[in-house]
């Protein structure tokens, strides 16, 4: 029996990023190596695709890379679809131009797809996917693991820290960012390829995936690919929540993205990146959640205008800024990128059922918060009247409508845009639910564990107690509209996502 370890002896994909899915072995004579694309969809800077290429040249097999589209995920719509469908079509140019045989498979109907991965793991020498520890795409990956007759390994791409490297959850921002400052150097020496395809492949054949395969399972249509109007109709997904024409998806718009970012906004970004109308965030996260591009790729370009080496780095104490030895600016964009993203993969990746639950506050905040449950409410909306903007708040209104029209919410805005919600709902998991419920509808960057961070910050999770203890929010942070308004100029921003019943109240001052 051939040995995988000795087949991969030299392999660059650090160990500590691959995880065996199941117990099956690997079948050299099969037919071709397959590379299920999941999370990580691109072709750069890309572990999972790295190794499945190693294999490939190891046995000496074409790869087959798949990457399928479901139509009964949780939120199923045409913004999200329309999004992954741009990024779909982006690989299957790129994978042409190198030879890769990629089927992109779109289902007409929830459950189509069923029975695909192990039609097609039945023919191949083993099968490589991403690892991704939330929203319905472990309980996939664990489901299909019981139907693929051969090794089947998932490889995590998802930060510069491997997800599992970590033995603990860490509950502060600060411990995490001391424990990165002490460990996350070794695991930067070890980087993914900007191009795993660059060394060349085994010969692709042209009939390489079956006839019946192919007419039960049919490629993608170039017209759903470019996500029309008339395709995304024909699809049963929510039509109600509309494309984003003005943040198309895709590895190709991820990557113009970061230049625009590194280009315009990056020396702004530590003093004005918390003032909407300044616009001087990078825009990358829903980029970086569909795994269009990747913190790898992001940090390769800092450290290049940086002319950053390790050298520069110096002991910090979990510290924001000095750690890295590079600018202000990309000091404070690199704790968003790498301390604040990955601290959720944290939370996910070890305790994977907590990230949405309210008893996985931190103790304090769970009393408090129970202490001040039967305070009087400033105001009760229900989740229509939430959704539809249609609160007293024309600040919260019109974060909310850049939600609907954008599919995000600024960085500054949406940490009021959740505590406004706890002051407004019976309970605080009344209103954990909505907000959850509105971000992973709405939201380009929803379902992930960067917003499920977000979110449980607004109730207290990596946060400390802050006096003065006040009604409803007890020693939970406090944050307010008629604070942020002093705080900020956002005029600009109202006029641009204010609606008409908020003109009235434009200009009068805030109670709270």
């Amino acid at each position: 029996m051939t040995n995988p370890d000795t087949l991969l002896r030299d392999s660059r994909v650090p160990a500590d990023r691959v995880r065996l899915a199941n117990d099956g072995d690997l079948r050299p004579d099969g037919a071709f190596v397959l590379y299920w694309m999941t999370a990580a969809r691109r072709t750069h800077f890309n572990f999972g695709l790295e190794r499945a290429a190693e294999w490939a040249r190891a046995l000496g097999r074409p790869l087959v890379v798949l990457e399928a589209l479901r139509a009964g995920y949780p939120y199923a719509s045409d913004r999200l679809h329309a999004f992954v469908l741009r990024g779909m079509a982006d690989n299957a140019r790129r994978l042409a131009e190198a030879g890769v045989t990629h089927h992109a498979y779109v289902e007409p109907r929830p459950g189509a797809g069923k029975g695909l991965v192990a039609a097609l793991s039945r023919r191949a020498c083993v099968v490589v996917t991403d690892d991704f520890p939330i929203f319905f795409l472990p309980r996939m990956i664990a489901a299909a693991a019981k139907q693929i007759p051969v090794r089947f390994e998932q490889v995590d791409s998802n930060g510069l820290l491997p997800i599992y490297a970590p033995d603990r959850v860490f509950t502060t921002a600060f411990s995490f960012r001391a424990y990165l400052q002490k460990n996350l150097l070794p695991h930067l020496r070890r980087r993914p390829l900007a191009d795993p395809l660059a060394a060349g492949l085994p010969a692709s054949p042209k009939n390489l995936l079956a006839p019946d395969l192919l007419a039960r399972w049919p490629a993608a249509s170039p017209e759903l690919l470019a996500a029309s109007p008339a395709a995304l109709a024909a699809l049963p997904i929510d039509h109600t929540v509309p494309v984003v024409t003005r943040i198309p998806g895709g590895p190709e718009a991820g990557r113009a993205a970061i230049a625009r970012f590194l280009r315009t906004n990056l020396l702004r970004y530590d003093t004005e990146r918390n003032d909407p109308d300044a616009r001087a965030t990078s825009g990358l996260s829903p980029y970086l959640h569909f795994g269009h591009v990747s913190t790898h790729e992001v940090f390769a370009e800092l450290e290049r205008l940086e002319a950053w080496t390790e050298k520069k780095t110096k002991p910090a104490g979990g510290r924001r800024e000095g750690f890295w030895g590079m600018s202000p600016p990309v000091e404070s964009f690199l704790d968003e990128l790498v301390t604040w993203r990955e601290i959720g993969l944290n939370l996910c990746a070890l305790r994977p059922d907590d990230a949405q639950r309210f008893e996985s506050l931190p103790d304090w905040a769970q009393k408090t918060l129970a202490d001040h449950e039967s305070d009087p409410r400033p105001a009760i909306f229900t989740l229509a009247e939430l959704e539809g903007a249609r609160t007293s708040d024309p600040l919260w209104n019109a974060a909310q409508r850049e939600l609907l029209r954008d599919g995000r919410i600024h960085n500054y805005l949406r940490m009021l845009w959740g505590k406004r919600v706890l002051e407004w709902t019976r309970t605080p998991r009344e209103a954990l639910a909505i907000l959850i419920e509105l971000n992973d509808k709405y939201a380009l960057d929803g379902r992930d564990p960067n917003s499920y961070s977000g979110i449980l910050w607004t109730f207290g999770r990596y946060d400390r107690p802050w006096a003065p203890e006040r009604p409803v929010y007890g020693t939970v942070r406090y944050m307010s509209s008629g604070n942020t308004l002093k705080k900020i100029d956002l005029q600009r921003y109202l006029v641009e996502f204010g609606g008409p019943d908020d003109a009235a109240r434009r200009d009068k001052r805030y109670s709270k």
